[in-house]
């Protein structure tokens, strides 16, 4: 049996199993995957112990612990040193290989949700300066956009200058901006009133599913895609990394809609 799973804190709340299970089902796979409560540095490093033993063939990452997670790797894809982080870790032979699929799910979610959105030469806006933002640049730097970021701790931003060469902006600057993506986990404080029109806007967030930013742009005509489709997009690449085989073609979209209306 192939035993992988996600790890993080809180993890209660997280969609990847249903996706992962329901893909586990349709292959047919013997297969688990499993949420992994890790509430501190010890939990997270005992987990990767057992990865490491040989129990668990790999683990998705989030909050808190993705840069932890590309510091215990033995080797990292150039995406995730690029990210600055790790949502993926698949263990094999002892080692540890970080990737970062972040921002596939990016790049995935704006083609779904806003296919007429062409990246090369746009102006793109992230709002924050986290490990989901950076792995959302360099996504988005290597389609061609041109991307800016705002973040209240202006250290941060200038980190992500240096690290990629993105451009750090004021919220004077969402007036040119054809995307923003909001890489916050809490509502960003936009006036989508001084969006110009014809503007996408992005949400990370999943919970919920229609947020306050993303709620104000539908309501202002905007284009909006949400953060489910960034987690199916990133979840594709993680599942045949993690089983040996591509997910099957299902609508895991209306199950995570059905367990978000549960909820």
């Amino acid at each position: 049996m192939i035993r992988a799973g996600v790890v993080g804190w809180p993890i209660g709340h997280s969609l990847s199993p249903v996706i992962h299970g329901a893909w586990i089902a349709a292959a047919g796979l013997d297969a688990t995957y499993e949420a992994f409560a890790a509430a501190d540095e010890a939990a997270f490093d005992a987990l990767i112990r057992r990865g490491r033993d040989g129990v668990i063939r790999g683990l998705n990452v989030t909050a808190p612990w993705k840069l932890r997670a590309l510091d215990s790797a033995d080797e990292a894809t150039e995406t995730a040193r690029r990210a600055g982080s790790a949502n993926l870790l698949v263990f094999r032979d002892g080692r540890v290989s970080a990737d970062s699929t972040d921002g596939t799910g990016v790049l995935q979610a704006l083609a779904e949700q806003a296919p007429d959105l062409a990246l090369a030469g746009s102006r793109v806006t992230l709002l924050g300066a986290g490990g989901a933002a950076r792995a959302a640049a360099a996504a988005l730097l290597d389609a061609g956009a041109r991307v800016g970021v705002i973040n209240r701790g202006v250290t941060r931003a200038r980190e992500l200058e240096s690290a990629l060469g993105v451009i750090v902006q004021s919220p004077d600057d969402l007036v040119a901006a054809d995307l923003v993506v909001n890489a916050l986990p809490v509502d960003p404080g936009v006036d989508v009133r001084v969006l110009k029109p014809g503007a996408v806007v992005m949400d990370m967030t999943y919970r919920p599913l229609l947020t306050p930013l993303l709620a104000a742009a539908r309501a202002r005509g905007l284009t909006i895609v949400d953060g489910l489709a960034m987690l199916i997009g990133q979840a594709r690449p993680s599942f045949r990394d993690l089983y040996g085989t591509d997910a099957p073609d299902i609508d895991v979209r209306a199950l995570c809609l059905t367990a978000l209306e549960a909820a």
